[in-house]
C-alpha cells in the first residue's frame, strides 16, 4: 500500500536530524540506525555509541516512511533502497536504508557540500595531473569508506573549474553536487535518472561527452563499455573495490575469459592512465588521513600489462617514484610517518609488507640519528672556534 504521507508527523525524522548533527559535530563518517539498538556513529574510524535510546521496529518503519514516502514501497519490494539525504546547506547524506532480522536499518555516509580539492584532501599532488589527461581512463579504488569518492570529487571540481568540457557523472546515488564552472555539468541516479551503469554508459557515448564518471564498475559490460569510450577520446573515471594497483589490474583482466584476455590486455595497457589506490590510517592526533599508492602510465607499466606480469608493478612504482611520481603503499606509510602523520606502529599495521617497511623505517631513523649527531658534532666545533676566537682577541 502507498504511504499516506498526510499521516506522518516527521517527529522520527527530527530526532535523526539531531543524531546527525551529534555525528556531524564529532567529525564522524557514518551514523548507523538499527532497529533493536541504540543509535551509533562511525567517528575517527570506530563504532562508537550516540544515545541509549534503542529504536524501536515500529520506529524504525515510521523512519523509513519519512524519508521514503512514495519510495517505501520500493524498500519493500527490493528490501533496500540508495538515496541523498540534505541536512542543511552544508552536509548532505549519501543513505541505505535496508532489512535486517529485527527490522528497519539505515546507514547515513557524512557528504560534505564544500567541493574538496587535492590540496585540501592532502592528497599527492601528482593526481592533480590527471584532469589534464584528455583521453584515457583513471580509477581510483580501494574498501568502502576509504575515501574513493571524494578523490573523484576533487578531480572532476578541478576539471570543472578550470577547463571547458562536457562532464557526464553516473552515480549510485549523486553525492557531490557540481554547479556548472568552466565546464558543463550533467548528474544522472542510477534509478531515478538512469536504469544501471552499463546502460548509462552507452547512452552518455551519444551526449557528446568529454569527461565520463562512472560511480563503480560492477560488471564485465560496464568495464567493456568504459574501455572503448575510453579508447574513442573520452576521459573515463571510474572505482573498483580493490586493494592496489596489481590486483585492479588483475581484477579487471581476469573478469574476461580466458579467450578475451589477451585483448582485454591490449586494451588496458593503451587506455590505463593512472590507478590511485587508498587506505584511511589513524593519525597520531587520533584523526584519519589516506595512505596512498598511485601507479602512473608509462612504457614499463605497458608491457608489464602486456606481458601478464602483475608482480612486477610494484617493484615498478617504487622506481619510478622520483621520475613519475608513482608509489607503493609502503613508501607513502613512511613519507606519513617521516613527517610525523602516523606513529611506527599505525605503518606497520597497515603495510603491504610489514618487514619490508619496519626495515625502511629503521633505516630512516638511524639515517635521521645520524644526521643529528653530525649537526650535534658540527656545532661543537664551530663552538670551539668562537672561543678560540675570542682568545686571541
Amino acid at each position: 500500500m502507498p504511504v499516506d504521507v498526510s499521516s506522518l508527523t516527521f517527529e522520527m525524522t527530527k530526532k535523526l536530524k539531531f543524531y546527525l548533527d551529534k555525528l556531524v559535530e564529532h567529525n564522524g563518517s557514518d551514523l548507523h540506525i538499527k532497529s533493536g539498538a541504540n543509535i551509533r556513529g562511525r567517528i575517527h574510524g570506530e563504532i562508537v555509541s550516540l544515545s541509549s535510546e534503542v529504536l524501536s521496529y515500529e520506529d524504525g518503519l515510521t523512519l523509513a516512511k519519512e524519508l521514503l514516502r512514495s519510495r517505501f514501497d520500493e524498500l519493500v519490494k527490493n528490501k533496500n533502497v540508495d538515496f541523498t539525504f540534505k541536512l542543511n546547506d552544508r552536509y548532505r547524506f549519501r543513505v541505505n536504508i535496508f532489512f535486517q532480522v529485527d527490522g528497519v536499518s539505515g546507514v547515513f555516509r557524512t557528504i560534505p557540500t564544500s567541493m574538496p580539492t587535492v590540496e585540501s584532501l592532502g592528497l599527492p599532488l601528482v593526481i592533480n595531473n590527471f584532469c589534464d589527461v584528455p583521453r584515457g581512463l583513471v580509477l581510483v579504488t580501494g574498501p568502502t569508506g576509504s575515501g574513493k569518492t571524494t578523490t573523484l570529487a576533487s578531480i572532476i571540481n578541478r576539471i570543472n573549474l578550470t577547463q571547458k568540457k562536457h562532464i557526464i557523472t553516473i552515480e549510485d546515488p549523486v553525492e557531490f553536487v557540481y554547479k556548472d564552472q568552466k565546464s558543463l555539468v550533467n548528474q544522472r541516479a542510477i534509478g531515478q535518472d538512469a536504469i544501471d551503469f552499463a546502460d548509462s554508459l552507452r547512452a552518455a557515448l551519444r551526449e557528446d561527452p568529454d569527461v565520463i564518471l562512472v560511480g563503480e564498475m560492477r560488471d564485465l559490460e560496464t568495464i567493456e563499455t568504459a574501455m572503448h569510450a575510453a579508447e574513442t577520446g573520452h576521459l573515463v573515471l571510474s572505482t573498483l573495490h580493490t586493494v592496489d594497483a596489481k590486483e585492479t589490474i588483475g581484477r579487471i583482466v581476469g573478469m574476461f575469459p580466458g579467450s578475451e584476455q589477451n585483448r582485454i590486455k591490449m586494451s588496458l595497457a593503451s587506455v590505463l592512465q593512472g590507478i590511485v589506490s587508498q587506505r584511511l590510517v589513524k593519525t597520531v592526533d587520533g584523526g584519519r588521513c589516506a595512505a596512498v599508492e598511485i601507479l602512473v602510465r608509462n612504457s614499463r607499466i605497458e608491457s608489464l600489462i602486456l606481458d601478464g606480469r602483475d608482480n612486477e608493478i610494484p617493484d615498478a612504482l617504487k622506481e619510478g617514484k622520483d621520475v613519475y611520481k608513482s608509489q607503493t603503499f609502503d613508501q607513502a606509510l613512511l613519507d606519513l610517518y617521516a613527517i610525523g602523520k602516523i606513529s611506527k606502529e599505525e605503518a606497520l599495521k597497515s603495510a603491504t609488507s610489514r618487514n619490508d617497511l619496519a626495515m625502511a623505517i629503521d633505516f630512516y631513523d638511524a639515517s635521521k640519528e645520524v644526521s643529528k649527531k653530525d649537526l650535534k658534532e658540527k656545532n661543537y666545533i664551530e663552538d670551539d672556534k668562537d672561543i678560540i676566537g675570542l682568545k686571541q682577541k
